[in-house]
């Protein structure tokens, strides 16, 4: 079974950036849809962006529009999540997750959907 590592996470300032990866070994990257979901404290995980098994498809919630960007290296059996314009509301334990999908073009968006998830990054921004 694949296995996903994030890193990246940290403390940043209101306004500022950080770029999470996730890494996936034991598997074949390229069969599979990525995602990142988040998790606050007291809340539910919740979808902030997907691609597709060869980055041609995006998708983001709209909290992440305009300010987070998705995309994959398989090359080097990663995926990233760069994050601008951070705000304390950011502020979550984030997962990348991965599906087995036959289709080429099509992203995902419930958890449930997602059959490998990483550990978890913390990213925590000051206001």
């Amino acid at each position: 079974q694949m296995q996903l590592v994030e890193s990246g996470g940290g403390l940043v300032q209101a306004g500022g950036s950080l770029r999470l990866a996730c890494v996936a070994s034991g598997g074949t990257f390229s069969i599979y849809a990525m995602g990142w979901f988040r998790q606050a404290p007291g809340k539910e995980r919740e979808f902030v962006a997907g691609i597709s098994r060869y980055g041609d498809t995006t998708t983001y919630a709209d909290s992440a529009k305009g300010r987070f960007t998705i995309s994959r290296a398989n090359a080097k059996n990663t995926v990233y999540l760069q994050m601008n314009s951070l705000r304390p509301e950011d502020t979550a334990v984030y997962y990348c997750a991965a599906k087995s999908t036959s289709s080429s073009r099509s992203y995902y968006t419930a958890s449930y959907e997602y059959d490998i998830w990483g550990q978890g990054t913390q990213v925590t921004v000051s206001s």
